[in-house]
């Protein structure tokens, strides 16, 4: 039977699906079958089951997920009492239960469900499903105490009804007062409580949900415009002058559509960065004729432009009321509330309790929880040369909000925040530097001199090539400025890993510098070398690439066994390359006898067990193979490409080894996500660099 989390509340308004959301992420890092099963449920979409479904990709049919409607379950406990609406709650809980190795269950809303004990039913529950009971409690405008007295009560609400309380979760508290409920709450409850503050930006409404909700017809804007945060709301009825000196970052600007001159002004206000506001919603039905219009989306391209039946002040009252929802359409708000999730609660400590066993199985999803994970443990500063590129805007966005790394952008700042500004995402925490006017240039132009000096470089020459994000950023890590780098999503490999090569270096312990890629399969990930960056290494070179993945892959939780790929197996073939290979083998051996290794062999041998049981039936690595070294770069590279096309592998690099300080390299065609992965992979790099050095 699957272990399972009942997250619970005690009324509205908690903000719980913090916890849900963080508490989804922490079980699919330890198992990759995890189901959701909500007992009761409201007529219409169920929000975060979507955003469950599309973010873990679940499996379940949808059937599974939900238990009964509250509306039928009020009319049978009438009807035949609460014992046989809890039996049927239980029976579909443990046809569900059966087939996954963990569930969260989401407890009752608190909200329309006509139930008279609501906290009783939800303890019962939890009960006969067996779940450890996570309750929340809100602290929204409440005192520390208030707070501290409502926590106590509702741990001894549900231990008193015989639960397995496995933490107390404070939510939505005063950020001032955070840390004097956590004190006065430690210890003084039977487990451990974590305590988090209000995050103003989850519970604003976007610019979608506004529009959507007041019956609004966009005029401008694009989806990313739209899925924008309105923070604070500022009503115009001022003189410009005035009223530009009310703009806060993230409002929504509402108007009467015959003010021209504001929605110009604010406009404009943002296009300059001073400060990027969310939106403009135009009141009394009225529209700025064609010309206005025109003049607005060449201002601040992508900013919405909302045009609303109402007039200003029954307008205000509906905005007043609105509140933000997390959500499959609201992915900022999502990697916001587990950046926060992550931070005030301590996920290793709370899955221990949980004791879930762990899956002998990893897949892509689990691997990259992994990676964010190991990242956040020991935060490091990572340059991005391509500041104004919008993929490495977006992943700045998620990094940031997750608190991956810090980070620091290079480019002009005003056009990486007026981008920023038009895509809508957030740079607060980031550094933005421009190379150009920057007051390192004239430092950096002279320690590049010096260091090229053999080549004939002069200062003045050098003034101009550190001015290239590559090598700013580059200089910038040699210098400790910054732990590692990551670049590549408009510059080619050459162009991103040539500075590396000429100022940073290879280590003493490596005697080149090459790559490998995390393949992650369906199931496992496997670790593929070199693919990217030497084109026909001989077998000296072979070898230390093979080493060098070898401790890649076990600083990232892959244990090492290592197939060094020929186009035969064992002693079945002989010539040039082959003997190459065979020789590489040997060299590990040699020098890394506590390494599993196998050379020469084919790939099927080294990854498909009855292939190996068959051609090296007593190998230890054969058809266990994690570590495939390729024997040359067109090999490597063309498979790579080939698994990560027809099998459907996420393709994790290539992460760049034998370095003295991480720099990697993305593919032009890299997605957000794909960046995201690459810098939590050099911020691990860069802290394992430290530790070793």
């Amino acid at each position: 039977m699957a272990r399972s989390v009942y997250v619970t509340g005690t009324d509205r308004g908690d903000g719980r699906q913090v916890v849900e959301l963080g508490v989804m992420e922490l079980l699919t890092r330890r198992v990759d079958r995890v189901a959701v099963f909500r007992p009761l449920v409201h007529d219409g979409p169920d929000r975060m089951y979507e955003l469950f479904r599309e973010r873990y990709r679940l499996s379940q049919p949808p059937d599974s997920v939900f238990g009964m409607h509250y509306a039928r379950a009020s009319a049978l406990q009438a009807e035949q009492g609460l014992d046989e609406l809890v039996s049927r709650l239980v029976e579909s809980y443990q046809r569900l239960a059966a087939e996954y190795d963990a569930v969260l269950v989401i407890g009752t809303d608190f909200a329309h469900t006509q139930l008279p004990d609501e906290l009783g039913f939800n303890a019962r529950l939890a009960n006969e499903f067996g779940a450890f009971v996570l309750p929340v409690v809100g602290g929204k405008e409440q005192s520390a105490e208030s707070v501290r007295s409502e926590a106590h009560n509702a741990y001894h609400a549900y231990a008193g009804r015989g639960c397995d309380v496995l933490a107390m979760i404070v939510n939505r508290v005063a950020p001032a007062d955070r840390d004097l409920v956590q004190e006065r709450l430690t210890g003084r409850v039977g487990v451990p409580v974590y305590v988090l503050p209000d995050e103003p930006s989850l519970s604003a409404p976007t610019v979608a949900q506004i529009t959507h909700t007041l019956g609004g017809t966009v005029l401008l804007g694009d989806e990313a415009g739209l899925s924008r945060d309105a923070l604070d709301f500022v009503f115009g009825g001022a003189t410009l002058p005035n009223f530009l000196h009310a703009l806060t970052p993230g409002c929504l600007v509402v108007t009467p559509g015959d003010r021209s001159d504001l929605v110009v002004g604010a406009l404009a206000a943002h296009s300059a960065g001073a400060p990027a506001i969310a939106g403009v919603l135009l009141t009394l039905g009225e529209r700025p004729d064609q010309g206005i219009l025109q003049l607005a989306g060449q201002l601040a391209p992508g900013t919405p432009l909302v045009s609303v039946p109402g007039n200003s002040f029954p307008t205000a009252t509906e905005l007043f009321t609105l509140e933000g929802r997390l959500g499959a359409a609201t992915p900022r708000k999502t990697e916001t509330a587990l950046g926060l999730f992550e931070r005030w609660v301590n996920g290793p400590a709370l899955l221990d309790r949980i004791r879930v066993a762990g899956s002998g199985r990893v897949t892509p999803m689990m691997f990259a929880h992994k990676l964010i994970e190991q990242a956040r443990a020991h935060p490091r500063r990572v340059v991005l040369p391509e500041g104004t590129e919008e993929r490495v805007l977006r992943a700045a966005d998620v990094l940031l909000r997750r608190s991956v790394c810090a980070l620091t952008l290079l480019g002009d700042p005003a056009v990486i925040r007026r981008k920023a500004a038009d895509l809508g995402v957030d740079l607060e925490g980031a550094e933005l530097l421009d190379p150009h006017d920057s007051e390192l240039r004239g430092r950096f132009a002279r320690e590049y001199a010096a260091l090229r000096a053999h080549k004939g470089v002069t200062e003045e020459l050098a003034h101009d090539v550190v001015a290239d994000v590559n090598y700013f950023g580059t200089l910038m890590v040699r210098a400790g400025l910054a732990d590692g780098m990551v670049s590549g999503a408009v510059h080619s490999t050459a162009a991103t890993i040539r500075p590396a090569f000429e100022v940073i270096k290879t280590r003493p312990d490596a005697k080149l510098v090459s790559s490998a890629f995390f393949m992650c399969l369906a199931d496992k990930v496997l670790v593929y070398a070199d693919c990217a960056v030497n084109p026909d290494p001989d077998a000296e070179q072979l070898a230390d690439i093979a080493i060098q993945s070898a401790t890649t892959a076990a600083a990232f939780g892959v244990e090492p066994r290592i197939a060094m790929l020929s186009y035969s197996t064992g002693t079945s073939g002989s010539g040039a390359d082959v003997d190459k290979v065979r020789q590489a083998t040997e060299l590990v051996r040699a020098e890394r006898p506590d390494l599993l290794i196998e050379g020469p062999i084919q790939y099927d041998a080294a990854v498909e067990p009855s292939v190996a049981a068959t051609k090296l039936p007593d190998s230890p690595v054969a058809g266990r193979a994690t570590v495939l070294i390729f024997p040359d770069l067109n090999t490597g590279n063309n498979t790579y490409k080939a698994v990560q096309r027809s099998a459907g592998a996420v393709a994790v690099g290539p992460v760049l080894q034998g370095l003295r300080k991480p720099v990697n390299d993305l593919s032009r065609g890299a997605l957000v996500e794909d960046i995201v992965n690459t810098v939590a992979i050099t911020a691990i790099q860069a802290g394992q660099t430290a530790v070793s050095g």
